[in-house]
C-alpha cells in the first residue's frame, strides 16, 4: 500500500510538472496550442507593459535570424548563424550550454520530454539532452534545414526540410517513420502544425499548403493560395490559418476549413506576407515583409480591424498574451501593441533587424536579434 502512495505522489508530481512546464513555457515555435498565444500569461499587460526594461543580453557569435527562443524549466533555448545551439538562464542569461552544429541554425528549437529538436543548414535534425546540450541523435535530409522549425508531439518529431520532403522521426531513436515529398526542387518548407491528427504545413518553393495524415503521411488535401507559401500554419477551432507572398510583392492571409482545405476567406492587402499568423478570441495577427504593417483581422471574415505601421518590413511572427502584441521588425524595433485597437504600448531598439519572433511568458518577453544578441524584458 506504501508503495502504492508513493507511485501516486510521483505520477501527480510529474503531471503538475507538465501542467506548469505547459503554463509557464513556450517550447517551441507555436506553443503547444499551434496559435502563437499564451492564455497563460499573468503578469504582463496592457496597463503595465510600457514599464518593460531590459533584464539582461547575450551575444552570440553570428545573427539571430529567424530562430525564436524555446523556454522550458528556466531554460532559453536559441539558434544561431555561428553554427551553435545556446541553453541561457532564463533569469540571468548565464550561458548553460551550447551545442556546434555544422552550419547555420536558423530553425527555433523545440523541447520535449528532456530533449531539445532542433534543424541546422548542415541537412541535419539534431536531438540535444536539455540538461548538458549532449547530442542524443541526428538525422540527415537531402538539404539545408532552413526556418522550417521541428513540431513534437506523441513521440515524434515532425518537420520539413529543404529536399521539398516532410519528415516524421522517431523522437527517442530518431528512426524514420515516414516522408512526403512535395513537388520537387529545393523548396523550403515551414514550421509545421499538428491538430485532429492532421499535420498541416506549408511549401515555400512551390506555393501550396498540405495537409497530411500524421500517422501516415497520406496526403490529405492541397490549397494554393496563388504565392510562396512560407508561413507556418494556425490552427484553430476547426480553421487553418497562414499566409503566403514574398519580398516581391503579391500575398495574402487566408483561412481554411480544417477538414476539406475549403476556403473561408482571404486577405490580400496584406502583401508580401511571409511572417506566420497567431490567432486568438476571434482575431488572427500578422504581419507584412512588403508594407511593414501589423495587420490585425476578423478570424470569422478576414475584414480588417485595425492596422499599425512600422515603417519597414515585418518578417517576424507576432506572438500574443494577455490582450498584448509583441512583434518585431527589419527597422531593429520589438513592439508591443494593444491587441485590441493596435495602439503602441511599448518599443525598444535593438542593434540590428528583429526577424526572430518573440515569445511570452511568466512576466517576460524573450527575442533574437540580427546583432546576435537574445534580449530578455521584464517588469523593473
Amino acid at each position: 500500500m506504501k508503495r502504492i502512495r508513493i507511485l501516486a505522489l510521483i505520477l501527480c508530481a510529474c503531471l503538475v510538472s507538465v501542467a506548469w512546464g505547459q503554463k509557464n513555457g513556450w517550447r517551441e515555435f507555436h506553443r503547444p496550442d499551434m496559435v502563437r498565444v499564451n492564455p497563460y500569461e499573468k503578469t504582463l499587460n496592457v496597463d503595465n507593459v510600457g514599464s518593460l526594461v531590459l533584464k539582461w543580453s547575450y551575444q552570440t557569435g553570428d545573427q539571430i535570424a529567424y530562430s525564436n527562443p524555446a523556454l522550458v524549466n528556466g531554460v532559453v533555448y536559441v539558434g544561431s548563424l555561428d553554427h551553435n545551439v545556446y541553453a541561457l538562464d532564463a533569469a540571468t542569461g548565464v550561458k548553460l550550454w551550447s551545442y556546434t552544429t555544422g552550419d547555420w541554425v536558423y530553425c527555433s528549437p523545440a523541447v520535449a520530454g528532456g530533449v531539445v529538436y532542433v534543424g541546422s543548414w548542415d541537412h541535419k535534425m539534431y536531438a540535444l539532452k536539455a540538461s548538458t546540450g549532449r547530442k542524443l541523435w541526428s538525422y540527415t535530409t537531402g538539404w539545408g534545414i532552413d526556418g522550417g522549425s521541428p513540431t513534437v508531439a506523441n513521440g515524434v518529431v515532425y518537420f520539413g526540410s529543404g529536399d521539398s520532403y516532410v519528415y516524421a522521426l522517431n523522437a527517442k531513436t530518431g528512426a524514420l517513420l515516414w516522408n512526403y515529398l512535395t513537388e520537387q526542387g529545393h523548396n523550403y518548407m515551414s514550421s509545421p502544425a499538428l491538430a485532429n491528427g492532421i499535420l498541416y504545413i506549408g511549401c515555400g518553393g512551390c506555393g501550396i499548403l498540405y495537409a497530411l495524415n500524421a500517422s501516415t503521411g497520406a496526403l490529405l488535401w492541397t490549397y494554393y493560395p496563388g504565392y510562396a507559401a512560407f508561413a507556418a500554419p494556425a490552427v484553430a477551432k476547426g480553421v487553418v490559418y497562414s499566409a503566403s507572398g514574398g519580398s516581391s510583392g503579391g500575398g495574402n492571409v487566408f483561412a481554411l476549413d480544417a477538414s476539406t482545405g475549403a476556403e473561408l476567406w482571404s486577405y490580400s492587402k496584406i502583401e508580401g506576407t511571409s511572417p506566420s499568423p497567431a490567432v486568438v478570441d476571434g482575431v488572427v495577427y500578422d504581419g507584412s515583409e512588403v508594407t511593414g504593417k501589423v495587420y490585425a483581422l476578423s478570424a470569422k471574415t478576414g475584414t480588417a480591424r485595425w492596422v499599425y505601421p512600422t515603417g519597414t518590413s515585418v518578417r517576424a511572427s507576432p506572438a500574443v498574451a494577455n490582450g498584448v502584441v509583441y512583434i518585431g521588425s527589419r527597422n531593429n524595433n520589438l513592439y508591443a501593441l494593444n491587441a485590441k485597437t493596435g495602439a503602441l504600448l511599448w518599443s525598444y531598439t535593438t542593434g540590428g533587424a528583429v526577424e526572430s519572433s518573440p515569445i511570452v511568458t511568466n512576466g517576460m518577453v524573450y527575442v533574437g536579434s540580427d546583432d546576435g544578441k537574445v534580449y530578455a524584458f521584464g517588469l523593473p
